[in-house]
């Protein structure tokens, strides 16, 4: 059966990255300084990565790909090099593909001879080795973090009133929907922040949003993210903002938004100070910084 699938010329990429939490499958790594398709099974073809690769590297193809074949893709792994299969394999490991697994394993054993790296290393990275290692995937290696399940115990405070009043000032609030020429936004400060930060964030209305004008995005799940690029530029040139500053979650594909604000930034023709705030899973700030 043939369907559309991506594409990547290595000759064009330059590894900025962009791609990655752009494609929502989870499909695309930095591995080696390039992005990577790491498994076909995980590309959905719709191409969702492609407007946001500022090379114009990534293309979608028509070609033969189911049903699918492990030993197909496995050898074109063992082809881009060995942290590349790693990172191949991982990935599978990750969404419980056991089956494929165990063939690109069979294969890797057969071919043990003729491989251009030690078979001992692919086996100690991926399932002996749960650390980092030194390979650079600068990105969601191996199955991306941003979706893996962690159950959290909140703590609650006796002490702390729950009534606490929304210090919301507009609507709406979604970078979609918002009028970056609205009077709200007007000379204030503003807060750009990843979907997620609010509800992992127990004093999310006091520490981060109080004072604020919001918009908010998921720079990994949200569609069309150059109109974002866009409405950021206007904020900055028309609205005149004063600040930004951008939350996001510890995870690598949130990374995309801040991204997303500096590619604004570098276009619109003011100059406005940007803050960066990063927040852990359990709703801590882990660190801040302007930027």
């Amino acid at each position: 059966m043939k369907r559309e699938i991506i594409k990547i010329d290595e000759e064009k990429c330059n590894g900025c990255g962009n791609c990655i939490p752009n494609c929502h499958e989870g499909a695309l790594q930095i591995v080696d300084g390039k992005a990577r398709l790491i498994s076909d099974l995980m590309c959905d073809g719709l191409g969702a990565c492609i407007g946001h690769c500022p090379m114009d590297a990534i293309k979608l193809e028509e070609r033969e790909a189911e049903p699918y074949d492990e030993v197909i893709v496995i050898k074109e792994m063992i082809q881009k090099g060995k942290n590349t299969v790693i990172a191949h394999l991982k990935h599978l490991k990750d969404h419980n593909e056991h089956t494929f697994i165990k063939q690109a394993m069979e294969f890797l054993t057969e071919k043990k001879e003729k491989l251009p790296f030690d078979l001992n290393e692919i086996v100690i990275n991926v399932f002996e080795n749960n650390s980092n290692n030194s390979q650079n995937t600068n990105s969601c290696g191996g199955g991306c973090p941003g979706s893996k399940s962690i159950e959290l115990k909140p703590i609650f405070n006796k002490s702390v009133n729950t009534n606490t009043q929304s210090e919301l000032r507009q609507w709406p609030v979604q970078m979609h929907l918002i009028n970056p020429n609205a009077s709200y936004y007007k000379n204030s400060d503003i807060l750009i922040a990843a979907d997620c930060t609010a509800y992992s964030m127990g004093d999310f209305h006091t520490k981060l949003l109080k004072g604020k004008s919001l918009a908010i995005a998921c720079p990994k799940l949200d569609r069309g993210q150059d109109v974002y690029e866009d409405k950021i530029v206007k904020l900055i040139n028309e609205s005149t903002v004063n600040t930004i500053t951008v939350a996001i979650m510890e995870v690598p594909c949130c990374g995309g938004l801040i991204r997303l604000v500096q590619n604004a930034v570098r276009k619109a023709k003011r100059k406005v100070p940007v803050k960066f705030i990063r927040i852990s899973v359990e709703g801590k700030i882990l660190n801040e910084e302007w930027i």
